[in-house]
């Protein structure tokens, strides 16, 4: 079973972080904090450099986030393909089925 977190906590009074962490029994564990300095209170120019500085880290979070994700799909189809040795599976609308609910669990239909 897979899990992941995202948040925003405050580090210390002057640095917040956003982080995000990945464990799963099946692929090797990751995480990820961004540091971000705090705003003074009350100072809006400090405000609005604190928001561009979150923006730039969630954008930064998502890449990194989707990389190691794609890289263990990557994993789990290079084992999957080792282990069923290419019998009975169509190439193609699997692989784009399986991408669109990969991590998540999916009822089989009969």
């Amino acid at each position: 079973m897979a899990t992941s977190t995202s948040e925003a906590s405050a580090v210390s009074n002057s640095h917040h972080a956003l982080s995000a962490s990945y464990r799963s029994s099946n692929n090797v564990d990751f995480s990820k904090i961004h540091e971000i300095p705090a705003p003074r209170p009350g100072n809006a120019t400090d405000k609005i450099a604190y928001l561009a500085n979150l923006r730039a880290a969630v954008v930064a979070m998502q890449y990194y986030v989707n990389a190691e994700l794609t890289a263990r799909m990557d994993e789990d189809k290079a084992l999957d393909a080792n282990s069923k040795s290419g019998e009975g599976k169509t190439e193609g609308l699997d692989d784009v089925k399986e991408e669109d609910n990969y991590g998540e669990e999916v009822p089989e239909e009969d």
